[in-house]
């Protein structure tokens, strides 16, 4: 189960979210796609979760290196059972990211949006980037899993759940293109392209994809004995089959060759 922290949840049922996190890959592969790489690129994953997409990354930089970046340790420890020292590895959160060296690229999926101040995580990451470095990444966007949010905030705002939710809901960050480029380039990017895609999905467990890779921030705040019933009630608004429309958000976006001056 997560522990919430000020940008987002830290622990993560690392076992389970990588059973369930099939749709997650297929973006992260997407983005991956659009990646042009020459292979000795040196890089950050941001986000790593249990190292699924990380992994790939790797084998797209034969003669470079990843450092796997997540803020929950147990999704870092999945990392490196599954990597080995194929990677190197830090428990960090990503809005006080630092590194000895900067880096060429610095890659990220299904993760910005559990941070809530976007100027700080990029003020970050431009930092952590060479001259000309770039950004790539994908995360949850305007409108992301608009009814499954709507089922949260009804169910939270019931009498047996609302004395320990309280603005549990803030911590999903959904932004829009127009908002996060601007925040980009004001925060040490000289060039940022972000746009909107639909994914919708269809869990085959709804109940066990969403008290995992949805709802574990509201849960960790919840007893125990109250957390599947919490999950249960989110589920029966949904309509069935129960669909997320998940809207990603995706970002690219590079450093001035000259350095930032920062």
């Amino acid at each position: 189960m997560w522990q919430p922290s000020d940008t987002g949840p830290i622990e993560w049922d690392a076992e389970t979210y990588d059973v369930v996190s099939d749709p997650q890959f297929s973006w992260g592969m997407e983005v991956l796609g659009r990646l042009d790489l020459a292979g000795d690129e040196s890089a950050i994953d941001a986000g790593c979760g249990s190292g699924r997409v990380t992994a790939e990354l790797i084998e797209r930089l034969p003669r470079g290196h990843v450092l796997a970046v997540d803020a929950s340790a147990a999704m870092v420890d999945k990392a490196r059972e599954r990597l080995g020292p194929s990677a190197s590895y830090l428990v960090a959160d990503l809005s006080g990211l630092a590194v000895e060296q900067p880096v060429d690229l610095v890659f990220s999926t299904a993760t910005f949006h559990w941070i809530a101040d976007h100027e700080r995580l990029f003020e970050r990451l431009a930092a952590a980037l060479r001259p000309g470095g770039r950004l790539i990444a994908q995360c949850g966007g305007a409108g992301n899993i608009a009814e499954h949010v709507k089922a949260v905030e009804e169910v939270s705002a019931r009498p047996e759940f609302a004395p320990f939710l309280g603005g549990a809901e803030e911590l999903w960050n959904y932004a829009s293109p127009e908002e996060t480029e601007a925040r980009l380039l004001s925060s040490g990017f000289a060039e940022a392209r972000c746009w909107l895609e639909p994914r919708p999905v269809k869990p085959s467990d709804p109940l066990r994809f969403t008290m995992t890779a949805t709802l574990g921030a509201h849960l960790a705040k919840l007893p125990e004995d109250r957390r599947r019933e919490f999950a249960e009630a989110v589920i029966a608004r949904s309509r069935k089959p129960v669909t997320l429309n998940y809207i990603r958000l995706n970002i690219e976006a590079r450093t001035d060759v000259r350095g930032s001056g920062r």
